[in-house]
């Protein structure tokens, strides 16, 4: 039986952010998430947000903190894509990606730290991906910037690691999404043949991992990466 607490999913409104959410929920926290447009599942809390924007995660949190109270468990996974390969690729194709990506995920972490600190307790995971560290053709900017979550946590938890808060990174490989599901069929099964697994994750399997890490079970783990790949990654 792990304590309710409140947590904030950020891009929360659909694929894996959802399952996330819902996965807290079914948990029995007080869950609210962030979407740029839509609605977080059903017993969360939604609150407009873009990540790009400072002024518009802090009144976020704000919003969040009056309804639900200090936020305890954040979840940094709000992201976007921008493939294309290094010489077609613009540099906004770049900046964009790493300003919500990866900065995204800074301003985040910086406004969730504040109540953290004051309470003597927090957890921070950042949603990166297999490619961060095994590298991806056409996903320089996305690649980088899932990367660059890494020394986040990794320095956080140097900062932070004595005043009951962890960062940690969970890593995912494949999953079946919308995303995905566009692929044509033979590109999905040459995927397939390269995860050890033979098939993609559900999103509620990387859902009870981030579950797990801001449990009362886990809170001598920081810094870590956890993949949830399916072996794709493997020392990567």
């Amino acid at each position: 039986m792990t304590t309710p607490r409140t947590v904030l999913v950020t891009g929360g409104n659909r694929g894996i952010g959802r399952a996330i959410a819902e996965e807290f929920v079914a948990q029995g926290h007080r869950v609210a998430v962030t979407a740029r447009s839509g609605s977080g599942p059903e017993g969360t809390l939604t609150v407009i947000a873009d990540v790009t924007d400072a002024a518009s995660v802090d009144a976020a949190f704000t919003e969040v903190e009056e309804k639900l109270g200090p936020v305890e468990v954040v979840v940094a996974n709000a992201g976007i894509t921008r493939d294309t390969l290094l010489l077609r690729m613009s540099e906004e194709d770049f900046t964009d990606v790493i300003d919500t990506n990866l900065t995204g995920s800074f301003r985040v972490v910086k406004r969730a730290s504040k109540g953290m600190l004051k309470a003597r307790f927090g957890r921070v995971i950042l949603v990166s991906s297999v490619v961060g560290l095994l590298g991806s053709a056409g996903q320089i900017n996305y690649s980088a910037s899932k990367s660059g979550l890494i020394g986040i946590a990794r320095s956080l938890t140097r900062e932070l690691g004595g005043r009951g808060i962890t960062a940690n990174v969970v890593a995912p490989g494949f999953i079946e999404t919308d995303m995905t599901a566009e692929l044509p069929q033979e590109q999905q099964d040459a995927y397939k043949q390269q995860i050890p697994a033979g098939r993609f994750a559900s999103p509620e399997e990387v859902a009870k991992v981030i579950a797990w890490l801001a449990s009362d079970d886990a809170a001598y783990i920081s810094g870590a990466v956890i993949p949830v790949d399916g072996g794709l990654g493997m020392g990567h």
